[in-house]
């Protein structure tokens, strides 16, 4: 019997070693010169855009906003002594004598400060024992707050918190090892651009803010920037990376739309207690509806990215695994997954908000009304906007994505799969 002619090899490793595999976790093709051509079209003046919103809306040459409430100096302490007893005058508290049980409580401590002008120096301190009021200890590293006074005088100190520093920093050691263990160099470029995107909330977004600037603009110019430079820093500049560009740019533009639209529909105010805070502090007004939009924008970029990357991804592997879909197939296909991912999409970002918004939903859920008037409130009206309109964002990004990719990657010159072989 004639021997069965073998099946001819494709795709040799061009290094010459014969490890190749057929997926496609390395760094994308190179974009055809059409395909270049109408990203640059698409995405330059879009980039220019922010670039200019960014340079527009920076407060050049303004004063720094200088709190109208001043906080004091912090100074870092630790708790030597804590006696409970009723509440008498500062630094003094009665033990072990018959009281009224109706008194007020209080927690005498005594803080050996560890820095600052008075470093090595005792204060003896009286805090009321509340339910909103930290519980204070023996040994507790603290911080208080000194207001420039006498350093004698324990009324020119306050207790205000505990110090967190070194837990904190060994948390983001452990989130960065985790980061780079799993994802190497491409987990380094994106804790990179994690810090740069801090770097430009910090150093653009909150300052135009203060100025006075209007925070929806100053939100969308802020997350332009953040998304161009999370997207290219962490997947590489090419054509897929530039269709999640596109995409997370229309959808943030919807989300910004619905939520204006419906928030000013609601009559909402974006007043709650940590709004009237910062007007206090700054002593003069901002716009309170502004800010809550600019957050719901803000707040929706890193599930866009998460959505919008995931999409273009997959029309890419279903070019590559088949190079002959032309660009109604590759929507279809990715519809179909982008319809699996989602539902998982908007349920984060339901519970992201709802888990922030925990207290205000545990307050009103003890507040003797009904659903409906709980539901119409400012703090949950607020959460309902933020949620819906981020959601309805997310699941537009899925189908403006997947258009987008599959019209540009048809474009691309067939990339075959590769084999493996030894």
């Amino acid at each position: 019997m004639a021997a069965e002619p073998r099946k001819p090899r494709r795709a040799v490793n061009p290094a010459g070693h014969g490890h190749g595999h057929g997926h496609s976790h390395g760094p994308a093709a190179p974009a055809s010169r059409r395909v270049k051509l109408l990203l640059i079209w698409l995405l330059v003046p879009i980039a220019l855009l922010t670039v200019a919103g960014m340079i527009v809306l920076y407060p050049w040459g303004k004063p720094a906003v200088v709190s109208a409430v001043s906080q004091g100096t912090p100074v870092h302490g630790k708790i030597t002594t804590a006696t409970s007893g009723p509440c008498l005058e500062q630094g003094q508290v009665q033990v072990g004598t018959q009281t009224d049980p109706g008194q007020k409580p209080c927690l005498a401590v005594e803080v050996s400060m560890t820095d600052g002008p008075a470093n090595g120096q005792a204060v003896r301190l009286t805090v009321p024992i509340e339910p909103s009021t930290p519980r204070f200890t023996v040994d507790d590293k603290v911080v208080l707050s000194y207001n420039g006074g006498n350093l004698h005088d324990p009324s020119s100190f306050q207790l205000l918190d505990f110090q967190r520093g070194l837990p904190l920093t060994l948390l983001a050691a452990l989130f960065a090892i985790a980061v780079i263990v799993l994802g190497r160099w491409r987990g380094l470029a994106a804790l990179v651009a994690l810090g740069l995107s801090f770097v430009v909330i910090a150093l653009f977004v909150l300052p135009a803010i203060l100025s006075g600037e209007n925070p929806l603009l100053v939100a969308i110019a802020g997350a332009g920037v953040i998304m161009f430079i999370a997207l290219y820093l962490t997947h590489g500049l090419s054509a897929r990376t530039s269709s999640a560009v596109l995409g997370t740019m229309v959808s943030l533009a919807l989300i910004g739309v619905l939520s204006a639209l419906f928030s000013a529909a609601s009559s909402l105010t974006g007043l709650d207690d940590s709004t009237s805070t910062l007007i206090q502090s700054l002593g003069h007004g901002i716009d309170t509806r502004g800010l809550l939009l600019a957050g719901v924008v803000i707040g929706s970029l890193g599930v866009l990215d998460d959505v919008t990357i995931t999409q273009t991804s997959a029309v890419w592997e279903l070019r590559r695994a088949n190079p002959s879909l032309g660009w109604k197939e590759l929507y279809s296909a990715g519809l179909r997954i982008g319809r699996d991912h989602v539902g998982s999409a908007v349920n984060t970002l339901v519970m992201a908000y709802a888990g922030a918004a925990l207290p205000v939903l545990l307050y009103s859920s003890i507040s003797g009304v009904g659903l409906g008037a709980i539901l119409g409130s400012e703090d949950i009206a607020q959460e309902l906007v933020r949620t819906l309109a981020g959601s309805v964002g997310i699941v537009a990004a899925v189908p403006v994505t997947t258009v987008l990719a599959a019209l540009i990657a048809s474009r691309e010159p067939a990339e075959p799969a590769v084999e493996a072989t030894v």
